[in-house]
Formats: C-alpha cells, sequence, structure tokens
C-alpha cells in the first residue's frame, strides 16, 4: 500500500459513524483531495453479496466463527476490488467499519477466539491497515434505541440483546486503549455538529488538515 491514506470510522450501533463518514467526506473533498467512502461488511460487489447474508436473519444464524470467517471472506475481496486500488493511486479512503469490528464484535462480544481472528489479520489484511481510526462511543442503550428508530435498519445485531452490546462497547475501548497511535476515541453524544468538531480535533493532525476546512458545521 503506498501513496494513499486510509481511515477508519468504528463503534457500537448507532453511534452516528455513517453521518460523520459523510460529513469529513465532503470536507476533504472541498480541498480537491480524491476522497473513496466505503464500507464493511461490503465495499465490492461481492462483499456486498455477503453482507447480505451477514447482517439479516435471525440473531442466531450464524456462530460467531462462522460470522468470522465471512466477515474475512467479504474483507478480502473488499481488499483487492476497492481498497488497495484505491490507495495506490494515492487517494483518501474513509471506511465504515474494518478490522476492529470483528475483534470487537465476533470477537470481545461474540467469544470467537481472538487468536483465530489474529491469523485471519495477518494473511488477509497484509498492509492495507489504517493510519488513523476513529472509535466513536455512546451508551449502548441510546445506540440500540437509534439504530432500532431507522427505517432501513439491518437489525440481526441490534436484536442480539443489551449484555452483548455492553460488551461490545467494552471490546472497542480496549481496542482504543492497546493502541492509542492509531486509534482516537470520540464521544457520540449530542447533535452531529458536536460531534463533527471532535471528529476534526482527533483527525486533523493525522490527515493534515487545518484552516482549509473551514468553520465546524458550515
Amino acid at each position: 500500500m503506498s501513496g494513499g491514506l486510509f481511515i477508519t470510522f468504528e463503534g457500537g450501533e448507532g453511534v452516528g459513524k455513517s453521518t460523520q463518514v459523510r460529513r469529513l467526506a465532503t470536507r476533504l473533498e472541498a480541498t480537491g483531495r480524491e476522497v473513496v467512502v466505503t464500507r464493511e461488511p461490503g465495499g465490492s460487489p461481492g462483499a456486498e453479496a455477503i453482507r447480505n447474508l451477514v447482517l439479516n436473519g435471525s440473531a442466531d444464524r450464524w456462530s460467531p466463527v462462522t460470522e468470522t470467517l465471512l466477515m474475512y471472506a467479504s474483507r478480502r475481496d473488499h481488499i483487492e476490488r476497492t481498497l488497495q486500488p484505491a490507495l495506490q493511486r494515492g487517494a483518501v479512503v474513509i471506511c465504515d467499519r474494518y478490522a476492529d469490528s470483528t475483534r470487537a464484535y465476533q470477537g470481545a462480544a461474540g467469544g470467537t477466539d481472538p487468536g483465530l481472528i489474529s491469523a485471519l489479520e495477518h494473511f488477509i489484511l497484509e498492509d492495507v491497515r489504517p493510519a488513523l481510526t476513529l472509535v466513536f462511543d455512546l451508551d449502548p442503550e441510546l445506540g440500540l434505541a437509534r439504530a432500532l428508530g431507522r427505517p432501513d435498519a439491518e437489525a440481526r445485531f441490534e436484536s442480539k440483546g443489551l449484555d452483548f452490546h455492553r460488551r461490545l462497547r467494552a471490546g472497542f475501548l480496549a481496542i482504543a486503549s492497546a493502541e492509542p497511535d492509531r486509534c482516537r476515541i470520540v464521544d457520540a453524544s449530542g447533535d452531529p455538529d458536536a460531534v463533527e468538531a471532535r471528529v476534526l480535533a482527533a483527525a486533523g493532525p493525522v490527515l493534515g488538515l487545518g484552516a482549509d476546512l473551514g468553520g465546524v458545521g458550515t
């Protein structure tokens, strides 16, 4: 991987990542940069097909280990078809979820052996790893209420229960604590403008952004 910059947004359900991905992309595009916005699971035709398998159906449709394998099949296609080409041509890539979500959802919350996840990371990710990860943190009860209120909700993970989502939050916070050079925790409470200000404060130094972004919330 060379030339581009890879940023990931992580966090539990209903934390507002997608809104902030769009806002940051718009600001970066205004500076003349090529920005590729993508997501996981998904981000390429093959990966989107797997997304439909993983995010729909009953809560117990797949075991955590099967989910892990599906996520990494999706991720590899995404890397080959979308991430590597964009990064090689020098784009800024903003991805809504990446490998940390597997660590948190299938690992910390689901109980998949972290050794399996680490082995898959090693062989599947290769050098396609984010320079910056923003971990959006929000009380799981509030996040679930937001997520379930969306008209287009893919609710399989939301239906796993509050205890699952509390473990999920703890898993994301543990990742951020273990890798402070890469990860920044973003308080996801409050209105979108307030959260955007926190995103820009966290991401600006890594992105080399300053006054060219203009005023927050404009």
